[in-house]
């Protein structure tokens, strides 16, 4: 069996971010990434997809985001570059196409089992998986019976299979905004949510919002502690997603009641044939390899921790949670501060064993 310090699952930017503070404190981690490529999930994620926060706000540690203007917002094909320069630049281990199946107690350490039947031991574990693989798909009205297709966020790419349809996106975040107002270039759209679209200006005083959460002190506060459940973030805006939705494209409603065929009906009583509804309601952890480590996740599949250290299981820890520590945990433009956190407290634990 293959002995290492660390065994970082997920090869993303929470696990490079990790990787970089790790081997910074002397540390030998081993990256463990389930897809081909150094880059997480985002060359999984929607070809339109642009960062909501600049360029000069979206680095990792020890590597700024390229390009000269550092005022734009990076696509997600420069992301996907930036990620994947930013591994080859690590010195470290990365095994991509290497999937874990679970994580237990061995020794004073943990047993690494991956999908091809290979096992590791490691000094410590960091979970950083991230959430594409765990899609949330709540549970709407009558949508089990529904005839027509089915899709979450995760599985959409672009407006081209849509054309002519008739689609209704759920949910009243980013995504949901943006891939519903992009439908409308070649389907019949309604947005349809729980309550009003909140929306927050792009732009306050001609200073992007996320000079001013830097600024302020917001984007670094340790507010996570004490957020039972992470409250919903407005929608970014520079006025065209405020403009589409006024103009009805999309059209905002309520959710809908039920469901009759391939027909949605909706609060005023109306039924409507619609081809396609489109989830986008956001993710959970994507920890199934931790489900077996007892104490590692509550009764939901959700991590025990605090600040990213697992609360029962000494040496395991998280990087990349929603709210994990502050509004930034879970971005390019935060990650880095919960990575080196974290390296320093798993390096402390692995120094007094």
């Amino acid at each position: 069996m293959e002995h290492i310090d660390v065994a970082v699952i997920g090869g993303g930017q929470s696990g490079l971010a990790t990787t970089h503070a790790l081997l910074r404190r002397g540390l030998r981690p081993m990256v463990l990434e389930a897809s081909g490529h150094t880059a997480g999930s985002w060359p999984r994620y929607y070809d339109s997809l642009t960062l909501f926060s600049p360029a000069r706000y979206s680095s990792l540690p020890g590597m700024p985001f390229p390009g000269t203007d550092r005022d734009r917002y990076p696509n997600r094909d420069e992301v996907v570059a930036y990620l994947t320069a930013y591994a080859d630049r690590l010195d470290a281990e990365i095994r991509t196409g290497c999937r874990v199946s679970a994580v237990h107690r061995a020794g004073g350490g943990f047993a690494v089992e991956l999908e091809s039947g290979d096992r590791l031991s490691a000094r410590a574990v960091v979970a950083a998986s991230g959430t594409f693989g765990c899609p949330h798909r709540p549970a709407l009205p009558g949508l089990e019976e529904f005839a027509g297709q089915v899709l979450h966020a995760a599985d959409y790419r672009s407006p081209a299979p849509f054309a002519d349809r008739r689609v209704v996106v759920i949910g009243a975040g980013n995504s949901a905004v943006q891939i519903a107002a992009e439908l409308t270039e070649t389907a019949r759209v309604t947005l349809a949510t729980r309550g009003p679209v909140k929306f927050a200006a792009q732009r306050l005083l001609g200073r992007d919002l996320h000079f001013w959460t830097k600024r302020t002190g917001l984007d670094t506060a340790p507010l996570g502690r004490f957020l039972a459940h992470p409250p919903a973030q407005p929608v970014l805006d520079d006025g065209r997603y405020r403009a589409a939705l006024a103009a009805g494209r999309p059209d905002r409603r309520p959710l809908f009641t039920g469901a009759h065929g391939s027909k949605l009906a909706w609060p005023d009583g109306s039924r409507e044939e619609v081809d396609t509804v489109v989830l986008a309601t956001g993710y959970h952890p994507d920890l199934p390899y931790l489900a077996g480590l007892d104490g590692a996740l509550d009764a939901t599949g959700n991590p025990r921790h605090r600040e990213g250290l697992a609360s029962n299981v000494p040496g395991l820890a998280f990087v990349g949670l929603e709210w994990q520590r502050s509004l930034s945990s879970n971005s390019l433009r935060g990650v880095g501060r919960d990575a080196e956190r974290i390296a320093r407290r798993l390096a402390a634990h692995l120094a007094r064993r």
